[in-house]
């Protein structure tokens, strides 16, 4: 019997890969599937016809917002097949938050979560004596220069999701009308320009690792960024200059943290891989409770499993990274994910920051990203 190989494609970070290599060693000694993973930026993968991808590689990891395009252009296969019922059933109970369901579409599964990510936020223990817990107390911070928010798209969309709903209307998922009514839209676009008025301009153009690697700084002065896709390297002593530690997001509503914008990534297999099944195997071993606790987390992995959320060891070697930001997880909201969607996730992201820029008025900015959702919906309706 020929030894069976396998090509992944996943993005290039070290949580990202270096898991997917490492897990991938145990599991040619476990089955003798060997796994060459490539890797790609989120920027890429996101430009990068699907449908390439998806011929030139059996194991590619996604984010649920892509879900709705990928499965229409039928570059998937489906995870939930028979026999497998138990297996899937562990996982389910194991979610962080939504995770597991965000790769469920139109009543299939197309990945599971190996990586569970929502904003939440980042601070300097040696430079604050806690993570500020409301809104007001960040501006304080902020008005003292010691803030950095990222807002390169497509992060200036993510806070504004993440504000919205946490102000107790979060942004619509379907076509049915509009993305956000215009007085909650207003308010969130308000809160953002409030704070990235107080930041460094640089923010504008800043990601999630460029705020890291500034707040990580052996001189940096920065001490909190409150909505922030966490990290976890930057929570393991000796990674950067300065260790970061991590909290739950700071509330603007009445309802504690609720509503961050989820991230994080899942593990799907191609439509067009010649060894699906042998693919389909790895997906579910991944993604299983003791991998994720075990291997995957040891080898700077960002867990998408509960067992490794509450497990003593996995939060001990990361300062309680994921023990202190877990509440933000549960009450994370899941973005919209029709076929169509990336497209709009770019052009409202370019729509904010340009309005936050030239200092737009707040429903003219809103009503240009309602339109923009409802237009994102066209393709799939003419087709």
């Amino acid at each position: 019997m020929s030894e069976v190989r396998l090509k992944g494609m996943t993005w290039s970070h070290p949580r990202g890969y270096d898991p997917m290599v490492a897990c991938s060693a145990l599991w040619k000694e476990k089955t003798g599937v060997s796994i060459e993973w490539e890797k790609r930026s989120l920027q890429d993968f996101e430009s990068f016809p699907v449908e390439e991808l998806a011929r030139a590689y059996d194991l590619i990891v996604i984010d649920h917002p892509h879900v709705g395009q990928i499965t229409g252009e039928k570059c998937l296969a489906p995870l939930d097949v028979p026999g497998r019922e138990a297996e899937r059933d562990a996982l389910a109970k194991g979610s962080i938050g939504k995770s597991y369901p965000s790769y469920n579409w139109r009543g299939r599964q197309w990945a599971f979560p190996i990586d569970a990510a929502t904003q939440v936020q980042a601070w300097r223990p040696d430079l604050i004596e806690a993570a500020p817990t409301i809104w007001t107390e960040v501006l304080e911070l902020a008005q003292q220069g010691r803030v950095l928010l990222p807002l390169r798209p497509p992060h200036s969309l993510m806070c504004f999701y993440t504000l919205a709903a946490d102000l107790g209307r979060p942004c619509a998922v379907d076509g049915a009308g509009d993305l956000v009514d215009s007085e909650t839209g207003a308010a969130a676009f308000e809160m953002l320009r409030e704070i990235a008025a107080l930041v460094d301009p640089a923010c504008l153009g800043m990601d999630p690792i460029a705020v890291f690697e500034k707040m990580a700084e052996s001189t940096s002065g920065i001490a909190c960024s409150p909505l922030i896709y966490g990290y976890v390297p930057y929570a393991v002593a000796g990674f950067r200059p300065r260790r970061l530690a991590f909290a739950d997001m700071p509330v603007a509503g009445g309802n504690g943290p609720v509503g961050s914008a989820l991230g994080g990534t899942g593990i799907a297999v191609s439509a067009f891989s010649a060894a699906r099944e042998a693919a389909i195997d790895f997906a579910y071993w991944i993604a299983s409770g003791d991998v994720q606790r075990g291997p995957y987390a040891a080898a700077g992995g960002q867990p998408g499993h509960a067992a490794a959320w509450e497990d003593e060891a996995v939060n001990a070697a990361t300062n309680d990274f994921y023990r202190d930001t877990r509440a933000t997880l549960e009450g994370a909201w899941v973005r919209p994910r029709h076929d169509g969607y990336m497209a709009f996730q770019q052009q409202a992201s370019d729509r904010i920051n340009e309005g936050l820029a030239e200092g737009h008025e707040a429903r003219g900015v809103i009503a240009d990203i309602n339109r923009l959702f409802r237009e994102s919906f066209a393709p799939a309706t003419a087709g």
